[in-house]
């Protein structure tokens, strides 16, 4: 049964939170959705330098059907957007703005966070149709920077990554992120390597609450 693409939407912010998962197997990936879904977060981003990306992509969605959203991460172009789409993929995320890329996720109904970093790239970018606007690298400017990009652009949905950990969590949504992606803070080849998935659980169960914390302060 196909999810439409606001309930995908509302689900990814109801966690708060996208688990960016790279990894070099699909075993790999596997076990640890397993990990990151027990532990409360259902969004992940398989990014495509991850060996066979559309492969895990098409097994992972086959596997969990409606119970993990999988989407695609480090997309370039829109030739790669569609292939991932045509492989499962419920949301799109660019590293950087290319316009095209925005268009083929709206021709299939498919929510697209294409990566921005000036004022003029997120107002392209929203323009364009995108669903939420990634501030990449997130890190440079950090929480007051998406405080002051919202200040003049309070209607665009943003999407802090870079420089996201516990710490920084609450932060960038205190200053107005509509969620967040995190990446080897939250699960990395280390732990992937020693089987760590307990910690990856216990990881995601964190960043959660850093979300509440948040939201309610």
């Amino acid at each position: 049964m196909s999810v439409s693409k606001n309930d995908i939407s509302d689900s990814i912010r109801e966690t708060g939170i996208v688990a960016i998962m790279r990894a070099k197997s699909s075993d790999q990936l596997l076990a640890a959705a397993d990990a990151v879904l027990a532990g409360g977060v259902n969004a992940i981003e398989v990014t495509m330098t991850t060996p066979g990306a559309l492969r895990v992509i098409e097994e992972a969605t086959t596997k969990y059907g409606a119970e993990v959203i999988f989407g695609v991460g480090s997309v370039l172009d829109p030739e790669t957007a569609r292939a991932a789409i045509l492989a499962g993929a419920q949301f799109v995320v660019c590293p950087t703005l290319k316009v095209e890329t925005i268009e083929i996720c709206k021709r299939y109904s498919v929510l697209v966070v294409p990566g921005a970093y000036t004022p003029t790239e997120v107002l392209t970018a929203w323009e364009a149709g995108a669903d939420m606007v990634k501030i990449f690298p997130a890190s440079v400017g950090g929480p007051a920077y998406i405080k002051a990009i919202k200040a003049p652009l309070p209607q665009v949905k943003l999407v802090p990554v870079g420089g996201v950990n516990l710490k920084t969590t609450a932060d960038f949504i205190r200053a107005g992120s509509e969620i967040v992606g995190v990446g080897s803070s939250l699960i990395n080849q280390s732990l992937l390597e020693a089987k760590e998935f307990t910690k990856i659980s216990e990881n995601a169960r964190l960043y959660r609450e850093e979300v509440q914390k948040g939201r309610s302060s």
